[in-house]
């Protein structure tokens, strides 16, 4: 059983992840700002409430634990098409040096299709409404994932496509390779799969692949 924190763990991949990790029998940690669970969530992990910029809390969510799955995420709003976005840097900047400090060396984290070098691998025809509607973030992630890749830590960085809320299919395709990186569709409920199988094959590492399920 292994003991694994979910940052972000109370919607989107973050409570698809902790959905999976209790199906199959390990210790979660589910760390949001609110520290509310979702209906089948409540009393099958730990609820931890905490904001992941404030290093004390995430100092007091590492312990105990030998993995991490950072799944933060924004709303869409106005402010996304408008201003910066530096929640994904920050976070991480506090989160690093807290793992260091725990002795905690795996770390997931969940970014998207778009982010650092996978940008070059969108496609003419999505590269317009891609610039417009998420630059920001993906400007925020791609800052994130410079971060990860220059620790010292074991270390996926997972790049899902566009997500859905379907079943869990099996049947997702794991793009490891830069010529094979392409924007898709897949269930969070695959990538959370996808998610759990590395961190129970032991080695994370240090790679960074597109996961989908149906090309676009």
């Amino acid at each position: 059983m292994t003991h694994i924190l979910v940052i972000g763990g109370s919607r989107g991949i973050g409570e698809a992840v902790c959905r999976a990790a209790i199906a199959r029998g390990h210790n979660v940690r589910a760390m949001s700002r609110s520290g509310q669970l979702r209906e089948g969530l409540a009393g099958q992990c730990e609820a931890f409430a905490g904001d992941a910029l404030d290093p004390d809390t995430v100092q007091v969510a590492l312990d105990g634990v030998d993995v991490v799955v950072q799944a933060l995420g924004v709303p869409l709003s106005l402010d996304l098409l408008t201003k910066p976005v530096t929640l994904f840097s920050e976070a991480t900047r506090v989160l690093l040096p807290a793992m260091t400090a725990a002795d905690v060396g795996k770390l997931v984290c969940v970014t998207g299709f778009g982010a650092g070098d996978s940008r070059q691998s969108i496609n003419v025809l999505q590269r317009l409404p891609f610039d417009v509607v998420l630059k920001r973030a993906y400007d925020d992630k791609t800052i994130q994932e410079d971060l990860i890749e220059a620790s010292e830590l074991d270390w996926l960085i997972v790049r899902p496509g566009v997500l859905t809320s379907g079943p869990a299919s099996s049947k997702y395709r794991v793009l490891t390779k830069p010529h094979e990186w392409r924007n898709g569709i897949v269930a969070r409920a695959d990538v959370a799969d996808f998610i759990i199988n590395r961190i129970e094959a032991g080695e994370l590492g240090r790679e960074k692949p597109v996961v989908i399920r149906f090309p676009l």
